[in-house]
């Protein structure tokens, strides 16, 4: 027997000895439930036989009786919960096969050269991982049926399962691709990347395994489904029970924690020695390619995509911008030099249909996914292009936080700049100089800074945002990503300080008076976010002079800065 298949085939013995462990829980927990019962039978047995005769043992008798069904009655609330519970399902952007043939082409042959059932169906995530998701439970079902075109005839759904006449039967999981690896990644490296989780397709189909799997999926459902609000009139009276109910479920999902990380740990490395005979040597290649795509797409979410979502804007095109991202970091960073040569390969995005519109649908559940937007467009919420991205996000935004910093100056009593008092056309009007003369003339920067921060946290609480695991998506339910239920939110940067924020406002008035009266323009850095553009080269040195006029009062640095720009400061600014 070769070391791969000792390998796979301990991997997968681990795991069935898990999901083994994980169904005598289940077991456990049944006997243990039926125990009162067997008591009660063993009593009235006894007694109609004439072996337990008297008043003590009728009392015993009904004692235990009545312990037995009280016991009945909450396993089988515990029971209904797990059965009728929810599983998550990720939040996925479905490709059907008719959007993407040649993609399920690829998948299927890679199955077939691993000797493993091939996925039931592919989804796409707006994030840099795959994984197998198992979607067989109804209300995953009718969603992906939906979504991938399948019929109620008897025919495979989108969740791989015959529906309609015909008896249903457990299939395959669906393989969840990260779209930023289809637009990075060539054709070879998708196909190495994804053989290790197309592997997982083996173990998964095995019955102990997929069992454990559905109670594990249940007793987590179940616990989510007890937490969330009860709805309808009826809330007061069911919150006992299903408090009950979310305690037991989630006593058995604490004793099942360390048998289902131990099982799913053997079905990973059964799925990875396998997966080990397909394009292992490019596969290690290949994993560099993944590391640089999650570099790159957090940079663009942080720096570029964010700005966009707080100006009620969605960048419609995020995997392309993953690419120009890459590439611009290739370009920087000698250690990336070799990556640009592979852009004359044949891109993984090729495999689509019409990948505009998978970039699309993906950009939507990206921007709900990590800042909570709507799932529609509408007048606050509004796809940009990259080509309209400095106008209409960058200007817009260095305008809004100047009006800002202006507002707060206006609610702070600071008169205008020194100069501006003799003009009569820049009296009342927002300037440079009045933010420069009042942060260099000891006018409390500190005071400043909170009403910044006091501003910008009514300014966010204006806006309609949903609340994290609220409704039934939010609590573990299954979420329907372009359905009115919010979807979590994962915050992509911490809270920044008050001194931060003022500077930020600060460095925005400054490019608002470059593009006024130096003629400069706002740009878009794929790095690094809105940049300034002066004479069409981007100015990447305004950072410093900010802060020392913020932390250090000191405007020295900055005037040099303006002067070399040929900025105004006592020129008016328009603002928003």
């Amino acid at each position: 027997m070769s070391v791969t298949g000792t390998g796979e085939e301990l991997g997968a013995q681990a795991a069935r000895t898990r999901a083994l462990a994980l169904l005598r829980i289940r077991s456990r927990a049944t006997a243990a439930a039926l125990l009162p019962a067997a008591c009660a039978v063993v009593l009235f047995a006894a007694g109609a036989q004439g072996f337990a005769e008297g008043g003590g043992w009728d009392a015993a008798r009904w004692a235990v009786t009545a312990c037995a069904v009280v016991v009945l009655l909450v396993a089988a609330a515990v029971a209904l919960a797990v059965v009728r519970a929810k599983p998550a399902v990720s939040p996925t952007v479905p490709l059907s096969e008719a959007a993407a043939p040649d993609l399920y082409r690829l998948v299927r042959d890679l199955a077939e050269r691993l000797g493993v059932p091939a996925p039931s169906a592919i989804a796409l995530t707006p994030d840099c991982d795959s994984w197998l998701e198992d979607r067989t439970h109804p209300a995953a079902e009718q969603a992906v049926r939906a979504a991938s075109g399948g019929s109620s005839d008897g025919s495979p759904d989108g969740a791989g399962r015959r529906t309609g006449p015909r008896r249903r039967t457990q299939a395959a999981p669906v393989l969840v691709i990260g779209s930023p690896f289809l637009w990075w990644m060539r054709v070879a490296e998708l196909r190495a990347v994804l053989a290790p989780v197309v592997a997982g397709t083996g173990p998964s189909a095995h019955p102990d395994i997929a069992a454990a799997r559905r109670f594990v999926r249940g007793l987590d459902g179940a616990v989510a489904d007890a937490a969330a609000p009860a709805p309808g009139p009826l809330r007061a009276l069911l919150r006992l029970p299903r408090l009950l109910t979310g305690r037991i479920a989630r006593l058995l999902l604490r004793s099942c924690r360390g048998h289902a990380a131990e099982m799913e740990r053997g079905v990973a490395a059964a799925a990875s020695t396998r997966a080990q005979a397909v394009d292992y040597g490019l596969r290690i290649v290949a994993q560099e390619q993944v590391g640089l795509a999650y570099a790159g797409w957090d940079r663009l979410l942080t720096r570029v995509a964010l700005p966009a979502w707080r100006m009620g804007r969605w960048p419609s095109r995020l995997d392309v911008g993953v690419v120009s991202a890459l590439t611009e970091l290739s370009r920087r960073d000698r250690l990336a030099e070799g990556f640009a040569s592979r852009l004359g390969e044949r891109p993984a995005c090729d495999l689509l249909e019409e990948p505009g519109a998978a970039d699309e649908a993906a950009s939507l559940l990206a921007a709900r996914l990590f800042h909570g937007g709507p799932a529609e467009n509408g007048p606050d919420w509004a796809p940009v292009d990259w080509q309209a991205y400095p106008d209409e996000v960058v200007d817009r935004k260095w305008r809004s936080e100047a009006a800002r910093l202006h507002r707060v100056l206006d609610a702070l009593g600071v008169p205008p700049a020194a100069g501006s008092a003799s003009d009569p056309v820049c009296t009342g009007v927002p300037t440079l100089a009045r933010v420069v003369e009042y942060l260099s003339g000891g006018g409390g920067g500190e005071e400043l800074a909170a009403g910044i921060s006091a501003a910008v946290a009514r300014d966010e609480a204006r806006e309609p945002r949903p609340a994290a695991g609220a409704g039934p998506g939010g609590a573990g339910g299954a979420l329907d990503p372009w359905g009115p239920d919010p979807l979590p939110l994962l915050p992509l940067q911490p809270p920044r300080t008050g001194t931060e924020l003022l500077a930020d406002h600060v460095a925005a008035m400054v490019c608002c008076a470059a593009v006024d009266t130096a003629g400069a323009r706002p740009g878009l850095d794929w790095l690094d976010g809105p940049a300034l553009l002066v004479d069409g080269e981007r100015r990447s040195d305004l950072g410093s002079p900010v802060l020392s006029l913020v932390e250090e009062g000191d405007a020295g640095p900055l005037w040099s800065w303006l002067t070399s720009v040929g900025v105004r400061t006592d020129k008016p600014v328009r603002l928003v």
